[in-house]
């Protein structure tokens, strides 16, 4: 059980830790640098730290508990001479990290394996524990990357990675919007996965297509590798066939839309979302902050808020701001309006630990 989170925000990376009387505040790292996403290395205990300091470019950092220092970013390649590549506003496609949004760490067989998916939809893969990093060319180079189209963000950005419990070198990635992509060999090959989802918002004979899909966020059940969850622009989906084929689960109040999910370590059938209006509005719907949970696979739902604001609630919480501990029962998750809660009981009950911090980009549990 942790009794630690790290939460990145605009203003810096905040550690929050557990005593005898509850949660607080205890810390803070990067001070008014906006920190856009950590990692934890349960391998080792490392901890990893982006930064976007906007004008002055994506940056990298590293700590083994003993301060931090700054490492590899991923770098893109030259844009070869004469190639023309344009988003889907028609804007030139940088070659270059605009921003991390997506760290995972390799299998315990190979130490110092460290994977980084970034805006403009590149991934990378280190072998020192980000001492260096290597753009994976076979997927950066891939025919059907030119037809990602990005969401939210514009540019095609890579945000879910999920390695294979069982085995290290099968690895899955989403891509908003650019569906789920499968490799078996450690990315020196990929396939397309995710047939049966269904996307709302582009031309009528792409409706189903796997590519056209925005995916907000991809996890795979450490308990039943062969289960996965999304949580979709226009849906909840689930498959029990290593992403091939996904089910639809579309009675859930109060909304299909939202940003994270999370699974129970050891139940595949339980997972959370945090549900609100999608699209201009992204909101809460009706202004009541929920956390809704399944325990049967996604045959029904509970709409969780016995602690969360119940009117005026204009919280917006992303694909990496809600978290579950090692145990199951620890859930935290912060919100674009510096609202960070926790709860002890699998979301029965939610505590509110901080109304003041920075926008909150992601939270994660530091054991």
């Amino acid at each position: 059980m942790s009794d630690a989170l790290l939460v990145s925000t605009r203003k810096g990376l905040f550690r929050v830790t557990r005593d005898g009387v509850g949660w607080a505040v205890s810390g803070v790292d990067f001070l008014g640098d906006n920190v856009s996403l950590t990692l934890t290395d349960r391998r080792d205990g490392t901890h990893y730290a982006a930064l976007d300091h906007g004008h002055f470019g994506v940056k990298l950092h590293r700590s083994a508990g003993d301060g931090w220092e700054e490492i590899a970013t991923p770098t893109y390649p030259p844009k070869p001479e004469g190639l023309e590549e344009n988003d889907m506003w028609g804007r030139p496609l940088p070659w270059s990290t605009v921003r991390i949004w997506a760290l995972e760490a390799g299998g315990a067989s190979e130490p110092g394996v460290l994977w980084c998916g970034t805006i403009p939809g590149g991934l990378f893969r280190s072998n020192d524990h980000g001492a260096s990093w290597d753009l994976v060319r076979s997927l950066w180079d891939h025919p059907g990357r030119k037809s990602w189209m990005g969401g939210g963000a514009d540019l095609p950005g890579l945000h879910s990675i999920c390695v294979d419990p069982r085995d290290p070198a099968r690895v899955w990635i989403a891509v908003s919007t650019g569906g789920i992509w499968y490799t078996e060999d450690s990315g020196a090959s990929w396939a397309q996965r995710g047939e049966g989802m269904r996307a709302d918002h582009v031309p009528p004979e792409l409706v189903h297509a796997p590519i056209a899909q925005d995916v907000h966020c991809l996890v795979q059940s450490p308990n039943a590798p062969e289960q996965f969850w999304v949580q979709h622009h226009n849906g909840i989906f689930v498959s029990s066939d290593e992403a091939r084929n996904f089910r639809e689960l579309t009675d859930v109040a109060p909304s299909v839309f939202g940003f994270p999910v999370v699974v129970h370590p050891r139940d595949p059938d339980t997972a959370w979302f945090v549900p609100g209006i999608k699209d201009e509005k992204r909101i809460p719907v009706g202004g009541r902050l929920v956390v809704t949970r399944t325990r049967d696979g996604g045959r029904s739902f509970q709409a969780l808020g016995n602690g969360l604001p119940d009117r005026h609630a204009y919280d917006v919480v992303w694909r990496h701001a809600l978290a579950i501990d090692t145990t199951g029962d620890r859930l935290a998750f912060g919100s674009t309006t510096g609202n960070l809660w926790v709860s002890e009981d699998q979301g029965d009950a939610w505590t509110c630990v901080s109304s003041t911090l920075p926008p909150i980009h992601a939270v994660r549990f530091a054991a």
